[in-house]
């Protein structure tokens, strides 16, 4: 397996680290600047999120996901303004198909960031589908979800996170951006490399750490099925179908298993691939958005074919 990443191709695909735990232990890890370092996830952040909504609803702390988002956002509909989101529910915003108009690949995000309030900006795009229906890539539904979080705990999403993920799972260190207390949605996460495979074994070993239920099976197993086929065919396969803010990918998508993973801008992935109990993270220099392809080929076209035949 280490012959593989050390004669393949990918150090000229701008991979910068890689970490591959099969079963109980690492199979390998490489690093271009020689250690594991804090670094920022992107859009992986969204499937962290999504955990920590499950932990919520399992805990109590929030009800079920399809209970409809506007019991926490009255003081926007208090405005007078188009409050036509208050049929919208939290699992639309898990499966990004609010009904909001949010043109492809997010391109209304830099607005959302620079906005005076980003909560007010997401909730006053008009609704052009209804809900449950479309899917539109929507970072402004991810900073609903978080939003929604800390109304319903009083607490940032970091601070829930330390709380009830991250210090269980002895994570090293964490950073995550925030306004007004709430923690950004879609986005602004940092991690080791080593936690975030932690995070991923968490969901292959289906929600348990070191005997100690972290979150439960269902809601790993709602999360992580196919509700939308989303972008699974977009070309180059950098993407998949979607569940509760993760990415489901097919055998019959990508060539050789079932799987479901996390996502971050320019190629930066963390693939779980239960059949073959393995968790692999890759990141990658940020270049054109298409050339996260080569992320997905060093996954699929060397590491887990390499699994297959040890």
């Amino acid at each position: 397996m280490s012959y593989l990443l050390e004669k393949g191709q990918w150090r000229d695909w701008q991979i910068t680290s890689v970490i591959v735990h099969k079963g109980n232990r690492k199979e390998t890890e490489w690093h271009e600047g020689g250690e594991d370092a804090i670094g920022p996830l992107y859009s992986c952040t969204k499937s962290v999120l999504s955990a920590l909504i499950g932990i919520a609803v399992d805990r109590g702390d929030l009800p079920g996901v399809d209970e409809p988002i506007d019991r926490w956002f009255q003081r926007y509909a208090a405005g007078g303004g188009d409050d036509s989101w208050g049929q919208i529910t939290i699992k639309q915003l898990l499966t990004m198909t609010p009904g909001f108009e949010w043109p492809d690949f997010d391109k209304p995000y830099w607005e959302l960031r620079k906005s005076r309030d980003p909560v007010a900006y997401a909730l006053n795009q008009p609704l052009v589908h209804l809900p449950g229906h479309a899917f539109t890539y929507n970072s402004g539904g991810s900073h609903l979800l978080s939003a929604i979080l800390t109304e319903a705990t009083g607490k940032s999403a970091l601070q829930y996170a330390r709380e009830h993920l991250f210090e269980p799972l002895g994570f090293r260190a964490a950073k995550w951006s925030e306004r007004g207390g709430i923690s950004e949605g879609g986005t602004g996460l940092a991690l080791t490399g080593n936690d975030l495979v932690k995070f991923g074994v968490l969901y292959l070993k289906e929600g348990l750490w070191d005997g100690k239920r972290i979150l439960s099976t269902s809601w790993i197993s709602d999360s992580t099925t196919m509700h939308h086929r989303a972008l699974l065919h977009y070309e180059p396969p950098i993407y998949g179908g979607f569940g509760y803010h993760w990415w489901c990918t097919p055998s019959n998508h990508n060539g050789v298993a079932d799987g479901y993973f996390a996502f971050g801008h320019g190629g930066q992935y963390l693939m779980i691939v239960p059949e073959l109990d393995t968790v692999i993270m890759v990141r990658k220099r940020i270049t054109k958005r298409n050339e996260a392809i080569w992320s997905r080929k060093l996954i699929f076209d060397i590491i887990l074919p390499g699994l297959l035949r040890t």
